[in-house]
């Protein structure tokens, strides 16, 4: 339909009143593509290019839209918004062969289709890339701690199409190692899988702020915000990481518009969202609106599944792999953090294993993982509490051990005790040279390097100083 010279002329008013009121930002996030299709018996019908912008505009600015538009055009019954087919305007077509001029390079029209696919290209490599293939629900080791969280992933991943969501958005949040990520990740797979007609895209906060800046650089928010438009799970990561007003503002437009669609959001972070404080309060209350949960740290009997699991995978990847069981309780008990630090100390005593190829005890284990103690505090253990166990164990007193003499009763305990000292406190090599008779330090650094090379081909001597740290530690 034509429209006249007249409602053009009112249509810019209302355009202007837009500006006005909603401010440069949000129109030129929400208004500046529209275009007005129709005009007639008392309905308004305007035209946006992507189905993004129609229901946001639907959903949040409707009323706006009519109020301001009866003002300059009139009563009106209804108004319309529905999606272009025909895209951005077409190219300026060339001039007349007798008016061909040639263009400079800064007359020469900046491409507008390549932006677009610039953004769309980056926003769509990153839906999966960032999954790990190994994090399923079948590797997920569920406990006490996790419970509640792995129910609600599960519930959401095996979700109908369409079907009615029970929380939205899903707020998962716990310490670093303790399976965020994990069951992130194994939503995405278990969908892909189960569900193929849903489309997931999964991001970090920091990946989500690159694309942003991305799309500002190429001048296209728009394609940037109409990626999320099609998106039925959208999974959020590390969203503690999510930094700046503008940033902000932008996921909260694209969270809003899918939870108010009903699709369903699950954000992962390290703190509950009354701790974000670096978050706009009104997205923090948008997030706690949904269903919170939180992983816990593992207990005991979750240690020992979750180590035995690793260790499995262990084995299969390399069969010359040999921990006793007494080694895995061992770990499971000394271990008490989260899953990722339980797998590395089970990869310390494997290398140890393999780089001195020697079969690993409870006792040498004990040593391995010494700095990986249940609540280590270094600061407790004292360089005297060492000299006594020490003289006690060897039945050297404390004056031989700090004099000058060379007995092999006596440098033998002396070394062994400034190994320990430089182990299990944290004090310095001038420091323990002086609390062991007024030594230099190089004294010190050879007698920690020369039990530490003894003890990798001498069995007797590394049960000697792992029961010497066991005592030291019981005090």
């Amino acid at each position: 339909m034509t429209i006249s010279n007249d409602v053009k002329s009112k249509w810019e008013r209302v355009v202007q009143r837009l500006r006005a009121e909603l401010g440069e930002d949000l129109y030129s996030s929400w208004f500046a593509r529209m275009e007005i299709e129709d005009l007639s018996e008392q309905r308004l019908t305007v035209s946006v290019p992507t189905r993004f912008l129609k229901s946001w505009i639907e959903t949040h600015y409707i009323s706006k839209l009519q109020k301001i538009g009866e003002a300059e055009l009139g009563a009106l019954d209804a108004v319309q918004v529905r999606v272009r087919t025909r895209g951005l305007p077409a190219p300026r077509v060339a001039p007349e062969a007798h008016e061909t001029r040639v263009a400079t390079p800064q007359q020469a029209p900046m491409p507008v289709a390549a932006p677009s696919a610039a953004v769309a290209q980056a926003m769509n490599a990153d839906r999966m890339a960032s999954l790990d293939p190994s994090q399923n629900f079948d590797s997920f080791i569920v406990g006490p701690s996790n419970q509640l969280a792995h129910a609600a992933m599960c519930r959401v991943a095996d979700a109908a199409q369409g079907a009615a969501i029970s929380f939205n958005p899903l707020f998962v949040h716990a310490g670093a190692g303790l399976g965020k990520t994990h069951l992130l990740s194994a939503v995405a797979h278990r969908i892909r899988e189960r569900r193929p007609d849903r489309k997931v895209m999964f991001l970090t906060a920091e990946r989500f702020m690159i694309n942003f800046v991305m799309a500002l650089r190429q001048k296209d928010t728009i394609s940037f915000k109409d990626q999320f438009a099609a998106v039925d799970v959208l999974l959020i990561d590390d969203f503690q990481f999510l930094q700046g007003k503008t940033m902000q503002q932008e996921f909260c437009h694209a969270f809003n518009s899918l939870v108010d669609q009903r699709r369903q959001v699950i954000v992962a972070a390290d703190v509950p969202p009354a701790q974000l404080d670096a978050i706009d309060q009104r997205m923090r209350s948008r997030l706690m609106g949904g269903l919170v949960v939180d992983i816990e740290t593992p207990d005991l009997e979750t240690r020992r599944r979750i180590l035995m699991s690793r260790y499995g995978l262990m084995v299969k990847r390399d069969p010359s792999v040999v921990i006793p069981d007494d080694v895995l309780e061992f770990i499971a008990n000394r271990v008490t953090g989260s899953g990722r630090e339980l797998e590395g100390a089970l990869n310390r005593i494997a290398a140890y294993q393999q780089f001195n190829q020697a079969a690993v005890t409870l006792d040498l284990a004990s040593l391995v993982l010494r700095d990986m103690q249940a609540n280590p505090d270094g600061s407790r253990i004292k360089i005297d509490d060492i000299l006594k166990i020490i003289g006690r164990h060897f039945n050297v007193g404390r004056t031989d051990l700090l004099s000058p003499r060379r007995a092999r009763s006596v440098v033998v305990p002396r070394q062994i005790g400034m190994y320990l000292a430089k182990k299990m406190t944290a004090r310095s090599l001038p420091e323990i040279g002086r609390r062991f008779g007024g030594r230099d330090h190089s004294t010190v650094l050879h007698a920690v390097r020369k039990i530490e090379d003894q003890i990798k081909t001498d069995d007797k001597l590394a049960r000697e100083v792992a029961l010497l740290v066991r005592l030291v530690e019981q005090g």
